[in-house]
């Protein structure tokens, strides 16, 4: 199977699961708070940082001031984009690390199978939050690449189960042993005649670590420990108006309802991939 064959019926999927309905909304609520997230500091109107009235009011645009007297919606629509751009780079790092484990160990097989999966069986029993705070907590002020990498070298073990487990049925398939007949090296037998087949329940995977990443991310801020404590993001704004909330709710309930509708979008997506390759295996 040529990887431009691959590529063709990736896209036949791709066209077929837009027909359904789960898929489509999901993706359609996606796009909509990533472009919120993209155009919103363009079109937020105050600054980040602007002082436009006295804490815990409705000064300002129609959702009030935070604990500083700055615009919850300016807020809002300037906080969006990192704490989104953070999670995508987690899940992508997630989604590679795991997914080149999974397939190693299912395609090496034996003792180093058995080893790896046993190591990943350790590194699931941390919780992930857990393991994230344990570092965060030992530096001085955590970069964004460190919450990139923590956060998705946490995905990754959960990542290589599945990836291992949808490459097992694969690698006695007789197209592997032909391209190994062939003389292909391993790693384009991995890459161009493994990987494409696992496409389906990969990019629904995927958009799990994407819910979650923004849930971690989110949870990060909230916790404390974000990348620039004056910025704008949405998980330190629900930690820094938290104690108004009887008071000054939309300071809270706005950037809540943002992570809550990202995480509906991505979670349909992932439903609508799922039942996707489900129909295509039955039929």
């Amino acid at each position: 199977m040529s990887v431009m064959t691959a590529v063709s019926g990736v896209g036949g999927r791709v066209r077929r699961g837009l027909g359904q309905p789960r898929l489509a909304v999901g993706l359609a609520i996606t796009l909509v708070v990533v472009l919120v997230a993209v155009v919103g500091p363009w079109v937020a109107p105050y600054g980040e940082q602007t002082i436009v009235g006295r804490p815990f009011t409705h000064e300002g645009s129609w959702l009030g001031t935070d604990y500083l007297g700055e615009d919850v919606w300016s807020r809002v629509l300037h906080g969006g984009r990192s704490i989104l751009v953070i999670a995508l780079l987690c899940t992508l790092v997630g989604m590679v690390v795991g997914v080149l484990i999974g397939i190693i160990a299912a395609y090496v097989g034996g003792w180093l199978d058995e080893l790896i999966m046993r190591l990943n069986d350790v590194a699931l029993a941390f919780p992930q939050i857990l393991l994230a705070l344990l570092v965060l907590a030992s530096v001085d002020e955590p970069k964004w690449w460190m919450i990139v990498a923590i956060v998705g070298i946490s995905h990754a073990p959960r990542v290589a189960r599945l990836a291992r487990g949808v490459a097992i049925g694969l690698v006695g398939r007789d197209f592997v042993a032909s391209a190994e007949a062939l003389g292909e090296s391993r790693t384009r037998v991995l890459l161009a005649e493994i990987l494409p087949n696992m496409t389906a329940p990969l990019l629904a995977e995927a958009g799990l670590r994407l819910t979650y990443s923004i849930g971690m991310v989110a949870g990060i801020g909230f916790l404390g420990f974000s990348t620039n404590p004056s910025a704008a993001d949405w998980g330190q704004m629900i930690n820094e108006n938290r104690l108004a909330l009887l008071v000054q709710p939309w300071a809270v309930l706005a950037p809540v309802i943002m992570i809550g509708i990202f995480a509906i979008g991505t979670n349909l997506m992932a439903d609508g991939i799922s039942r996707m390759a489900a129909t295509r295996s039955d039929s």
